[in-house]
């Protein structure tokens, strides 16, 4: 049988399951990938687990995400995870050292392997063969421990590339047009695989670029071949060795299929507030912005920023206009100053920032109210920026660079300029003076984890309840992502190990009175919440389910959900249905109290769940997808109380 990437990275890992589209598999995972956002979650996970050693090939701590150290939660932290990357045999990578997507792709990543990572964006190393997938870090503290990773098999969406890339149009501008063909839920339930002549034209780093935004489609994965130009990129990184090829076979078949032609694209960008609202930068051009910002795992290579150096050299950005430089790697940023780029973009105007996820997360550079904020980040949710009224539109390097000189929203097309040829260096620069490597096993046993005064324990999950009356405590529409059930940023991520604290932010940005009356009625048996399509879109922060549990939420009742976030909702013993048809969700309003009867059965005798609507004679019809595993852990109350009944 002739198989695709995707079924090959597949059927090499499986441990359970069948090749069949919306059927739970279990994989192997070769590789895994932490950030100090989520990381915080898994250590202490890992350590209520008593893990001893690490049991995957490669696992790597990353410290990108909270830089900023406004007082000693981020520095704590930053010890800890230095600490238990130590005692589990994990590789550390020290704050400055860049952001955990290219980083890895530099240093990690390897052809044929499977590699599960505690950000929705670890499909970005998709673009090296691999079968690269967020989810909720206690799915990645499982795998740590050497357990299998559960999914829904996907559909593979091929998508066939042709022709080449225009001059002034680059890799963001083919995933913002594919978000702009089927918005932010065209690819849940699938992997997104790219073949055809045109991916000669695409760099590594360009399919870097490509595969991050996948999530942005809600895509389980983005899958590139493994092939000439991956082999270029590893022996340019020294690791030539780690490559093999992996391509399609012929009359390898898809599931789905698309078509792009590079030489048809031009600049795209993506209005507020989603990556989805896509337009051509042509039909916004004049719009004053405040802000233009070239960084984030999104647009993360040498070219990004090289490009952007040469279009502002020997110019000034217009006045007014704050010129954010976010470097995504200390490897690269070394070769920017090598190559003089930091050169033409300093004089010019630009803000030099450390090497790290900064402003994308709200960590920084948040832009002023009512003022428009233009930047290369895959994300432009509501608030997401740290600013909560904020005004953020999508684009690429060469859109950021020509908009920072006029001060308005231009087509780079419009300069009077030729495009710059850009070529990334033969030689990069190998740094490996801030990734540590794991200890061996014998030295790990002897760390101690350093634990700060912000780090507390994961509390009691209870069962789930035969019986329940639960208030509707919000109603919500479509494409509430995780920044909205809990806001990532500075105020909010330095809480990231303090689950009492970081709920008080808990859907803030939906409804500020959210939190307290959760905690009015917390005691008297919890509450639910109703949403529309694609619930839960966005960040694989696991706190987004965690928190809205610490503070009662026992059903989540929506049109349908977000794939990491569905996970993470079953993983902490939070019930997700879904409406059997949309008319049901009009029977619905915020304080309704619903009425379950008989639950536990209910949830073990197939999908149909009935809830009664307490004083309004309506009975709603609802559905769940868990698998018989999936069923079990909800029984107990998630996957920490199965973890540890199991091993009773």
């Amino acid at each position: 049988m002739a198989l695709n990437v995707t079924q090959k990275l597949i059927q090499d890992h499986l441990l359970s399951g069948e090749l069949t589209p919306g059927e739970e598999i279990g994989l192997k995972i070769d590789q895994t990938l932490t950030q100090d956002a989520t990381g915080t979650m898994v250590m202490l996970e890992l350590e209520a687990m008593g893990l001893d050693y690490a049991k995957t090939e490669a696992s790597a701590q990353y410290v990108d995400h909270n830089l900023i150290q406004e007082d000693s939660k981020n520095p704590d932290d930053h010890l800890f995870l230095e600490s238990a990357a130590q005692r589990f045999g994990l590789y550390f990578s020290r704050p400055g050292n860049g952001v955990s997507h290219p980083v890895h792709m530099q240093r990690l990543a390897k052809p044929g392997q499977t590699l599960l990572g505690s950000d929705s964006h670890t499909c970005a190393n998709g673009c090296m063969g691999m079968l690269a997938m967020g989810a909720g870090g206690i799915d990645v503290a499982m795998a740590i421990a050497g357990e299998p990773f559960y999914v829904k098999m996907p559909e593979v969406w091929g998508i066939y590339v042709k022709g080449e890339l225009p001059d002034w149009v680059s890799a963001k501008d083919v995933i913002l047009e594919l978000l702009r063909r089927h918005d932010v839920k065209g690819g849940v339930g699938k992997v997104l695989e790219y073949y055809g002549p045109g991916l000669k034209n695409l760099s590594a780093m360009d399919r870097h670029v490509i595969a991050n935004m996948g999530a942005e489609l809600g895509a389980t994965g983005t899958v590139f071949p493994s092939d000439e130009e991956v082999k270029r990129y590893l022996k340019s990184q020294g690791r030539e060795e780690d490559w093999k090829e992996i391509v399609a076979d012929d009359g390898a078949k898809y599931d789905l299929h698309e078509e792009i032609d590079l030489s048809e694209l031009e600049p795209m960008i993506a209005k507020p507030s989603s990556p989805g609202n896509v337009v051509p930068v042509r039909e916004v051009a004049g719009e004053p912005i405040y802000q233009s910002y070239i960084g984030s795992s999104a647009n993360p290579g040498y070219r990004d920023f090289a490009v952007a150096a040469e279009i502002v050299k020997g110019k000034q950005v217009a006045h007014g206009v704050s010129f954010d430089i976010n470097p995504t790697s200390r490897q690269m940023l070394t070769d920017l100053v090598k190559n003089n780029h930091m050169a033409s973009l300093l004089p010019a105007g630009a803000r030099l920032h450390q090497a790290g996820c900064n402003g994308c997360i709200g960590m920084g550079q948040a832009p002023a109210t009512g003022r428009n904020s233009l930047r290369t980040t895959p994300r432009n949710f509501p608030g997401r920026s740290g600013t909560k009224e904020d005004s953020v539109f999508l684009c690429g390097p060469e859109t950021a660079a020509a908009s920072a000189l006029t001060g308005k929203i231009t087509d780079p097309r419009d300069l009077e300029m030729e495009f710059p040829d850009i070529s990334a260096p033969d030689n990069p620069t190998i740094d490996m003076t801030l990734l540590d490597k794991p200890k061996l096993p014998e030295e790990a046993k002897e760390i101690e984890l350093q634990k700060g005064p912000n780090i507390a324990s994961i509390p009691e999950m209870d069962e789930l309840p035969d019986e329940m009356e639960l208030p509707i405590l919000l109603k919500m529409g479509d494409n509430i992502s995780t920044d909205e059930i809990l806001a990532g940023g500075a105020r909010v991520l330095p809480y990231r190990s303090n689950l009492p604290e970081i709920s008080k932010f808990t859907f803030e940005i939906v409804d500020d009175t959210y939190y307290d009356r959760a905690m009015e009625i917390k005691d008297q048996g919890g509450h639910a919440v109703v949403g529309g399509y694609n619930y839960g879109q966005g960040s694989s922060r696991e706190h987004a389910a965690l928190a809205p549990r610490y503070l009662g939420l026992r059903v989540a009742i929506v049109q349908d959900f977000a794939r990491i976030h569905w996970q993470n909702l079953v993983n902490f013993g939070v019930l997700p249905l879904t409406f059997s048809t949309s008319e049901e969700a009009e029977k619905l309003e915020q304080g309704d109290v619903l009425q379950f009867s008989g639950l536990r059965e209910a949830i073990q005798n197939g999908q149909e769940i009935k809830a009664k609507v307490k004083d309004k004679n309506e009975e709603i019809n609802l559905r769940h997808t868990l698998s018989v595993r999936q069923v079990d852990m909800m029984l107990k109350g998630g996957l920490i109380n199965w973890v540890r009944d199991r091993e009773k």
